[in-house]
């Protein structure tokens, strides 16, 4: 456990602030093997179960605690085998901004807060954790993005902070009301009745803090804005962590502290929450369909799907948990998928804009191609890939709420939901035909073929699109290995 956090976080720094001078291939081979040994302790993690505890600050009476369950073990995979692929990816692209070691940096010290957060078994220590991670991603946002735009990139890195700083301070209230009105800050015993026996005026309270500012960091509609300039204007890598391991932090932060420790308030809260997550599945579709960038698209297309997210814990059942914790693992790897392409289509043409006219891509490039439509079609909810299963289960369980939750009500989101993932499809098979199927180019024009993905940009985005099968084609062990965690969870919170 302690040499998780360890390596990447010790390898992180170094790069950042001893290792600026150093070649670009050495930082490479350095980032790449932080990211491969802390892939291998993960799966070391997952299987034995080990954690940490010592007294860390005793006056206050936090631990420093760390350790993993069903719950953690999906999000800390998918943590560290997107470290790999994304410092895989650093031989495809370094962006220019600073220096090649700060930019891989960054990457690692992102991977480390994140596993850190998924592991901190401590509130207090959740939000340390939790806040680290946004340090090195302003960074990557802020300086290495679009070099093309000055004044976009700027403006992302102000949104991105102002944001979340806003959602921090929100969320730092609300824990440090659990915590005083609790008189512990273990997770563990907040989830087994320590928080539940608070007065249901206290439950509300801390439930509206937390769950406002873990929704900025969702983002749930309205508080998404600033999302798609930050996806827009950050580096390929820098997308990739921040939709499929940022985003994910939010959501296993409602998970970990209002859904397990308040239940009751965040029952009281639940249809408010699940209204707009809907409203996001629907508004971010409708944005699909008009938007011009591509990557900016996938961003709204991410707000749609973490409201499938939203909308599923919201619902209160067994099924919701397990939909929305599928549902996450899934959109981290489609998402992930789509950013590294889009990245490379962008790198290749110059610009994604999809008013421009471009050849096929199933013709000029067949791997590129391919790989699009297996994302597309994992965004838009195909049965036999991985986001068919998340959505249909988070569907399903607004249709069937738990008996807390206003049926009629739920049923009503369930329904506009479903029209949601009709318009996915419809935005899904826009961009389908945009830059698949093409627009007829006159070869006088001076079109240029699109060059084919090879070498490690084909190996990372074959990975992607495996795993992507992979879920769609048998869910149950992912299903599996969180059930009993969530089992647990929803026969406390009742």
């Amino acid at each position: 456990m302690s040499l998780l956090l360890a390596v990447p976080a010790v390898v992180g720094l170094w790069l950042v602030t001893g290792g600026r001078a150093l070649p670009v291939a050495t930082a490479r081979t350095a980032a790449a093997a932080a990211a491969g040994a802390t892939l291998v302790l993960a799966v070391v993690l997952a299987v034995t179960r080990t954690g940490v505890d010592r007294s860390w600050l005793p006056e206050i009476g936090v631990r420093w605690s760390f350790g993993v369950d069903g719950i953690a073990v999906p999000l800390v995979l998918l943590t560290a085998s997107v470290g790999v692929l994304v410092a895989a990816h650093a031989w495809v692209e370094v962006p220019a901004g600073g220096a090649p070691a700060t930019f891989l940096g960054c990457l690692v010290l992102v991977e480390a807060g994140a596993l850190a957060t998924f592991t901190a078994r401590d509130a207090v220590l959740f939000f340390v954790a939790f806040e680290l991670v946004l340090v090195p991603m302003w960074v990557l946002i802020s300086r290495y993005g679009d070099r093309h735009d000055e004044r976009a990139r700027a403006d992302a890195g102000h949104r991105f902070i102002l944001y979340t700083a806003v959602g921090s301070t929100l969320m730092l209230v609300g824990i440090l009301a659990l915590v005083t009105s609790a008189g512990t800050s273990d997770l563990e015993a907040l989830a087994d009745g320590a928080g539940a026996a608070l007065p249901p005026e206290r439950q509300l309270l801390v439930a509206a803090l937390l769950v406002t500012g873990l929704g900025v960091k969702v983002p749930v509609f309205p508080l998404h804005t600033w999302l798609p300039p930050a996806h827009t204007t950050a580096p390929t890598a820098g997308s990739v962590l921040l939709a499929a391991v940022l985003l994910k932090m939010g959501t296993y932060g409602l998970v970990r502290l209002p859904v397990s420790t308040v239940p009751d308030g965040f029952a009281t809260l639940s249809p408010v929450l699940g209204v707009v997550g809907v409203v996001g599945i629907v508004w971010g579709a409708l944005v699909c369909l008009v938007e011009r960038d591509l990557k900016r698209l996938i961003a709204y297309s991410s707000v749609a799907h973490m409201g499938f997210v939203v909308l599923a814990l919201a619902a209160g059942s067994e099924t919701g948990l397990q939909a929305a914790l599928f549902a996450n693992i899934a959109h981290g790897v489609v998402s992930a998928l789509l950013f590294v392409l889009v990245g490379g289509l962008k790198q290749r043409w110059g610009s994604v804009d999809l008013a421009l006219p471009r050849p096929a891509l199933r013709e000029t490039s067949p791997r590129l191609g391919f790989v699009l439509v297996v994302g597309l079609a994992a965004s838009l909810g195909l049965p036999g890939l991985a986001g068919f299963w998340g959505e249909f289960l988070a569907v399903y369980a607004a249709w069937m709420p738990a008996a807390d939750r206003p049926r009629g009500l739920f049923v009503a989101c369930a329904v506009a939901a479903a029209v949601g993932a009709a318009l996915a499809a419809a935005y899904a098979l826009r961009v389908a035909r945009t830059v698949w199927v093409g627009e007829a180019v006159d070869p006088g024009d001076g079109a240029v073929p699109t060059p084919d993905t090879r070498g490690v940009e084909l190996a990372v985005l074959g990975v992607l699109a495996a795993v992507t099968v992979a879920l769609g084609v048998v869910p149950g062990p992912l299903l599996g290995l969180t059930a009993d965690a969530v089992a647990q969870l929803v026969a406390g919170a009742r």
